[in-house]
């Protein structure tokens, strides 16, 4: 069985980008609209690792990773931000994210986060 990436982004261009891009890899991939959906995602499914924007409604990427980490602190999470890792990597790192992936990414970026964290 495929393990199961959470991708949480409320443009549904993106996570429909990411969902494709994960399928290529042979996983599972289902969507969160923001993160108090993606919590209840998490707690109603085997969630092999979340990928989620830094920027939504209701609650931020970052405050999802930290509800994230201290429900389930072995859960491998991933922050995509348009805006580059200086400016928001400070609160990134002390909150454990396990991963950042700036946009434009590509698919070679996907790949290696998959191969680090997923192993």
């Amino acid at each position: 069985m495929a393990k199961i990436i959470l991708i949480v982004d409320d443009n549904p261009n993106m996570s429909s980008l990411l969902v494709e891009m994960l399928e290529v890899f042979h996983y599972e991939a289902i969507r969160a609209v923001d993160g108090q959906d993606a919590l209840e995602k998490i707690e109603n499914n085997d969630i092999a690792m979340v990928i989620t924007d830094m920027r939504m409604p209701r609650m931020s990427g970052l405050e999802l990773l930290q509800n994230i980490k201290k429900r389930k602190p072995n859960l491998p999470v991933v922050v995509i931000s348009g805006y580059s890792v200086d400016e928001v990597g400070f609160d990134i790192v002390k909150s454990k994210a396990d991963g950042f992936l700036n946009k434009p990414f590509m698919m070679s970026d996907i790949e290696k986060l998959l191969a680090s964290l997923l192993k």
